[in-house]
């Protein structure tokens, strides 16, 4: 299970850094640190949702008011480790019940860090609560949940930034703005992106009692409840399609928002996808190992490929995308950005920026990436701008539900065999019945599924 997470990591904190974010335009960074202190609670206290917190702490006054998780331990050293970090050093209250949470709370905002299946449930409950809301990505786990979700933020005029930070990532809007939007690549008529990393995580491990630390009914929530094997939510859930979407779900996300955000594109035209399990057949997992997808505009094919096995097809950019222009191509990632012109124009290069001098509390984060910190910072001043002067955020609950459903999509046209085509006035696959019953996942009782009309 922890395959990807150390080689993902390694690579991560071993790349060299040169671009200072003094680079980036006024327009890109302008924020004034707000006056007011925000109370906050986070429901997730894995990972990345402890992650998000700490951005925000270094970027905003707040005051940790709650946390949430189906796990004590991980709920107890959250706490220990917010304690810490915050001003005040004061320990949040803790709960189990996100509906507790918000239920006993009176909160600016509400951070959204548990797995993809949760994502919906939580994000509306919060926004009904009076909260705005930072949710992880993908925002859903069916195009149904999407739809609510936006309907929510609508209705209750809450700010809902999603966490698909590469739209505030310095070295990446440095390339918008140096490279796409000043005309360098000409006309872009075709769009790779991929994932290499092998994260698929695809153990045998047997069947077990449930720790009594963990609440593995609300863990599980409105997601199948499948026999415990251990503890899931340590990236081991990501492998299962109860609960996600798979890489495209992941990682693909990632990228195509970012394209679609670079080159300015809405909803694809039609989206077709193949693949399954070819090669890591030994273990549970359930999600594919290798799979393509494309994405089709005017004039525009945007495709994806991943593999969780074998070797990168470029080295240098395992996790990324490139736009082919007439002009020369823009490759880029997490970590760099080159552009290669066509004939004997020159080729820029920009690498990932760092911010350890300003902030050195990163270097002592457990599990902390480091290349994602000024991005997800940058992310939570964006987020704190729209909701202090109005306005949406960069990625906005919207593009997140284009970004997300039109993944979900994809995985669809792989189960049905053929092509979807989605209209999104009607929201309903164009002349595909079947293909329409899939947009909404069942749930587990007693859980409801949201829906736009009633949210």
């Amino acid at each position: 299970m922890d395959n990807f997470s150390n080689s993902r990591r390694h690579f991560l904190k071993g790349a060299t850094a040169t671009v200072a974010l003094s680079a980036l335009s006024g327009s890109a960074l302008g924020f004034l640190r707000p006056a007011k202190e925000y109370r906050v609670a986070l429901i997730g206290t894995g990972w990345y949702g402890k992650s998000d917190l700490f951005r925000l702490i270094q970027v905003a006054p707040v005051k940790v008011v709650a946390l949430c998780d189906a796990d004590q331990h991980q709920l107890d050293k959250a706490a220990k480790m917010v304690s810490q970090r915050q001003q005040s050093h004061e320990t949040p209250k803790l709960y189990r019940d996100y509906r507790k949470l918000l239920a006993e709370n009176k909160l600016d905002i509400v951070l959204i860090g548990t797995p993809d299946h949760w994502h919906a449930l939580q994000a509306i409950a919060a926004m009904k609560a009076g909260a705005h809301v930072y949710v992880q990505k993908p925002i859903s786990v069916d195009v149904t949940e999407g739809e609510a979700m936006v309907a929510a933020a609508r209705k209750y005029n809450r700010v809902v930034q999603v966490g698909t930070q590469r739209k505030s990532t310095p070295h990446l809007i440095d390339a918008k703005e140096t490279i796409v939007d000043k005309g360098l690549l000409g006309k872009v008529s075709h769009v790779e992106m991929c994932c290499y990393y092998h994260m698929r995580a695809n153990g045998n491990p047997p069947v077990q009692p449930v720790p009594d630390f963990f609440d593995y009914e609300m863990w599980t929530g409105p997601a199948p409840l499948r026999p415990y094997d251990g503890i899931p939510h340590v990236r081991w859930w990501r492998t299962f399609m109860e609960y996600g979407n798979g890489l495209l779900g992941d990682m693909c996300i990632h990228m195509f928002d970012t394209v679609r955000w670079m080159l300015q594109l809405g909803w694809p035209k039609r989206i077709s996808s193949t693949g399954g399990i070819y090669v890591q057949k030994e273990g549970k997992s359930n999600i594919t190992d290798t799979q393509s997808a494309l994405f089709e505009y005017d004039e525009l094919n945007c495709i994806w490929q991943h593999r969780t096995w074998g070797t990168p097809a470029d080295p240098d950019y395992p996790w990324s995308f490139k736009l082919y222009g007439e002009k020369g191509t823009l490759e880029a990632s997490t970590m760099r950005y080159d552009f290669i012109p066509e004939g004997k124009g020159e080729k820029i290069h920009k690498d990932v920026v760092y911010e350890k001098e300003k902030y050195p509390e990163d270097l002592t984060e457990p599990d902390i990436e480091l290349n994602a910190a000024p991005a997800t910072r940058q992310h939570m001043r964006n987020f704190l701008q729209a909701i202090e002067r109005g306005g949406r955020p960069v990625a906005d609950i919207e593009q997140g539900h284009i970004s997300t459903a039109s993944c979900i999509m994809a995985n669809l046209s792989m189960k049905t065999g053929r092509p979807i085509v989605y209209d999104p006035e009607k929201r309903e696959i164009v002349g595909d019945p079947e293909a329409n019953a899939l947009l909404r996942r069942s749930y587990r009782g007693p859980w409801e599924h949201p829906d736009r009309a009633t949210v």
